[in-house]
């Protein structure tokens, strides 16, 4: 999830200090939005790239998160 940072859990406390389950929505997407190419497209700073995907992936956790099925999945 960066330069020397694998897996979810390392790119939490590398980038927020606290464990992937205790993320913020926002710090989430943050993380998933430098996909597919984390050594590229950075978290902190925040890249141009990083940034324009993360908006659309705020925008599809808002519009899933009244789905009763994704509901069942993140209690």
């Amino acid at each position: 999830m960066g330069k020397g940072i694998f897996g979810v859990q390392a790119a939490a406390k590398a980038y927020f200090k606290k464990d992937a389950k205790n993320l913020s929505r926002s710090e989430a997407a943050k993380i998933a939005a430098c996909l597919p190419n984390p050594k590229i497209y950075t978290v902190k700073p925040m890249s141009r790239k990083v940034s324009q995907r993360y908006d659309d992936i705020m925008r599809q956790m808002n519009n899933l998160g009244g789905d009763p099925d994704i509901k069942s999945i993140i209690k």
